[in-house]
Order: C-alpha cells, then structure tokens, then sequence
C-alpha cells in the first residue's frame, strides 16, 4: 500500500509546484556541468588505430564518417566471450533512435568492441540494431582508453578505470569516449564517461523515474542487472515468473 498522502487538489498544485523549483535547478545544474565538460582540456591522439569493420579496414579517422566529432560507445565483448552483456545491451537499444539525428547535427556515433567482426555480428543481427559495430581487436584502442585490461595488467593489480585504480577481475568494462578532429585531421580526445556516467545514455531510466515505483532496482545486485533481460528474452522470463519487476 502506498504511503503517498491523497490531497485536495489545491494541495496536489501547491506540492507539486513547490517541487518544480528542485526539478528546474537540475536542469540548471545540468546545464552548467555541460559547459564546463565543453570547457575541459583535450588530449592529442598520436596513435593511428585501426579497426576491422563490414566495410574493411578503417582508420580512427575514418569513423569520423566526415563529421568533426565522434562518439564511442565501448561495448564489453571481448574475443571469444560466451556471454552477451545485459547493461551494455541495455544501453545499445537506445543508440539506433539518437544516431539517427546525431548523424545530421555533426556527430558520428560508432560502437567498439576487442572481439572479433565475426563474433559481434551474429549478435547484433539477433538484436535487430542498425549502428555501426567495429572492432578493435588488431590495435591498443581499448587498452588506450583503460576499458580493457590483459591478463598481466589484471592479475598485478596494475588496472586503472574512471580515473581511479582499483582491483579489477573483467577484461572488458563499458565506457563511451568522445573525440574532435579539426581541419588538419587532427584527432583529440576530449571527453570520456565511465561506468554509471554513461548512465544518461539509458532514457529507459529516465521514463522510470517519473513513476511512483521508480527504477525498483531492489534485488540482489541493486542495479540494472536486477530486472533487465536482453529484449528478445523478456517473453521468456514473463511466462516462468523470472522478471523480478513483476
């Protein structure tokens, strides 16, 4: 039973207007931090990456597509994985709507990953998305970008993520990555986002919390791992009762 009190209606206006000063100064607040994430120092690329995509080989340039800016989603799929990671998944079904107006407004959007082209690709055909997925494997991207770790790096405790070092056992964690090329093709990286920070990314959340339940992000692990399934198994957990947000 809920614990929310049932007002007149006057009460209802009063309270809610009250609580729209709180929701304008997020929007503020989020503002500011914007401008100051644009305000941040840029590192040079000095390194020329190469990635394996369906259309061949490609520099980092190229996945640029033309644009002057290029966000990279880092999926955690690393060669030879058996498993299909529920948070990055949960995130990639929100790509295909953004790129499609990110694509016009000077903004590539790719999705890397350290596997192989032909272990990924399955996958996202299974998951009906249309982005671009390239991988990394032949170069240092991901490790560059302290999103994948070797066995070395893992087992010394020599792992640095989200700015901060700390004992890590996956290979492979999530991230996105933002890039700037200028005029002259040179590469910056300007901005990077780790763990919960990619978090904005996911508008699911967003819809969620404008509920009175709210995320319900309540089980075991206290987070997405939780409740979502990959989109194509949730009729299968419906019919046996595995859903825990039922």
């Amino acid at each position: 039973m809920s614990k929310n009190r049932i007002v007149p209606r006057e009460e209802w206006f009063r309270a809610h207007e009250k609580h729209l000063a709180r929701e304008k100064e997020l929007t503020r607040l989020r503002e500011k931090i914007a401008a100051e994430r644009r305000e941040l120092p840029w590192l040079k690329i000095r390194k020329d990456y190469v990635f394996e995509t369906e259309r061949g080989p490609e520099h980092l340039a190229d996945l640029f597509n033309g644009k002057s800016q290029l966000i990279v989603y880092h999926f955690m799929f690393g060669p030879g994985a058996d498993y299909r990671c529920e948070g990055c998944s949960f995130l990639a079904d929100h790509i295909d709507g953004a790129d499609q107006h990110l694509r016009h407004h000077d903004v590539s959007l790719k999705v890397v990953a350290r596997a192989p082209l032909a272990e990924f690709l399955p996958y996202k055909l299974r998951m009906g998305w249309k982005f671009d997925w390239v991988s990394s494997y032949a170069s240092d991207f991901n490790f560059d970008m302290q999103v994948s770790f070797t066995e070395k790096q893992i087992a010394e405790g020599d792992t640095s993520y989200n700015f901060q070092k700390r004992t890590l056992t996956s290979r492979d964690l999530p991230g996105a990555s933002v890039f700037y090329k200028d005029a002259a093709g040179n590469i910056f990286l300007t901005f990077i986002t780790r763990a919960r920070g990619g978090e904005p990314l996911i508008t699911t959340y967003d819809y969620l919390d404008m509920t009175p339940k709210g995320r319900q992000e309540n089980g075991p692990y206290g987070g997405l791992m939780d409740w979502v399934r990959l989109h194509d198994e949730y009729r299968h957990a419906d019919e046996h009762g595995t859903n825990c947000c039922q």
